[in-house]
């Protein structure tokens, strides 16, 4: 049985990029199966007065609208009459995927540095926090219009990268000096986030005028503004510069990590310490770094947020750090595939509110939909990361300092 799993896993590892979107399509078909029969079933015990009836019994979901509504849905509908491009459900598909590519970024650079960072929604949610006080500052000072813009805009996402960075320091300072399992510090340090935002809300940064808890609103000129003609409505909470900013943000950082000499140590921490450490790398500056660029990201992540879609801080800051992990995963964590991943996620968050108002399935049921797609796409990247992390398949050679091999003389 172990010489079968390792063979399987060996053969994963080694799958061309051609073979492993080929596995991810084989999985998402596999769960869009799946899924339908439990839809079709779970239709059995509903309470309907039209649906199909076979052997007595109603069914009273079709899988088939359900999966229209999931995946065309996010996307307005493109097959009906009228459609266009810049309608809601894809202003909704794209804000998701934006903010998505952020943390799914900010949790990836931290995997490739062997580190498991758990809590970029810690660091999203002080980053956040961060970005709207810097802005409602310092809007005092700075005129209105175009130079407010140019000006607020870029220091609220400096406030939340600069801010999320610190926060993310903390845990790779814990785990550089004091060995503490970033795992633990980083998921307590998400709990110590929620507390010091809420505290600090309360106590200086809430809005007297409202009744919910947050902070007052941005200027207007300080949110992230739509491109003329051919932007989406500003009543959508989406730009695409935002988008632009993202996208432009994930190619930096994979030419960072495959280009530059910051990112070939980062990568070898991860992959072989040993090794680094042996070539010269300063293994707890190394950590620290990481963990920084990965909270900064999160902090970028949490000024968008702001910027784009409530126009101020909330207390209820949306679950988007946990969601980053899955992002990451699927994507391998390879900077250049977050961007899918957060599309896809995108489009099973606005799909799965499309399924809630045009059929009437239940929510929970939605949930699982999503769940199910998400588990059997992210399921072989995940088998394949495990795999590569706990045996020796398909890994290099030791390599000396000066670039000559070893002989094998070196325990690898």
């Amino acid at each position: 049985m172990r010489g079968t799993i390792e063979r399987l896993l060996g053969r994963l590892i080694r799958a061309s990029a051609f073979e492993r979107i080929a596995i991810s399509f084989a999985a998402l078909f596999a769960s869009i199966l799946i899924g339908g029969v439990l839809v079709f079933v779970s239709g059995g015990f509903a309470s309907c007065q039209t649906g199909l009836t076979l052997g007595g019994w109603t069914f009273c979901y079709n899988p088939m609208q359900v999966y229209y509504e999931l995946f065309l849905g996010a996307l307005g509908h493109p097959l009906e009459g009228g459609w266009h491009p810049l309608n809601f459900d894809m202003s909704e598909t794209l804000q998701q995927t934006t903010i998505l590519i952020f943390t799914g970024l900010s949790v990836a650079v931290a995997f490739r540095a062997g580190l498991f960072n758990i809590g970029t929604q810690g660091q999203l949610v002080v980053g956040s926090l961060a970005t709207a006080v810097t802005v409602l500052y310092a809007a005092v000072i700075v005129p209105g219009g175009l130079v407010g813009m140019l000006v607020l805009i870029p220091l609220g996402v400096l406030a939340g990268a600069i801010t999320g960075g610190l926060f993310g320091a903390i845990p790779g300072a814990l785990k550089a000096y004091a060995d503490a399992n970033e795992v633990i510090t980083t998921i307590m340090l998400n709990f110590v986030a929620v507390g010091i935002t809420s505290t600090l809300l309360s106590w200086q940064f809430q809005d007297p005028d409202s009744p919910n808890p947050g902070t007052r609103r941005v200027p207007e000129y300080a949110e992230i503004p739509n491109i003329p003609v051919v932007g989406f409505s500003g009543r959508m909470n989406f730009s695409l510069l935002a988008l632009g900013f993202a996208v432009a943000l994930m190619i930096g950082i994979a030419w960072l990590l495959a280009r530059t000499s910051f990112g070939y140590e980062l990568r070898t921490s991860g992959v072989q310490p040993d090794a680094a450490a042996y070539g010269g790398v300063d293994e707890k500056r190394m950590v620290v770094a990481s963990m920084t660029l990965s909270g900064a990201l999160g902090g970028i992540g949490g000024a968008f947020w702001v910027l784009m879609v409530p126009g101020r801080w909330l207390e209820s800051v949306p679950e988007y750090g946990f969601d980053g992990i899955a992002v990451s995963i699927l994507a391998g964590n390879n900077p250049i595939g977050v961007g899918a991943s957060a599309f896809l996620f995108g489009v099973l968050d606005s799909g799965s509110q499309s399924i809630n108002t045009a059929t009437d399935v239940p929510p929970e049921l939605v949930g699982i939909l999503s769940g199910l797609i998400i588990l059997f796409v992210a399921m072989p990247e995940f088998f394949r990361m495990i795999g590569a992390q706990f045996t020796d398949i398909g890994q290099s050679e030791p390599v000396r300092a000066d670039g000559g091999d070893d002989g094998g003389e070196t325990d690898a």
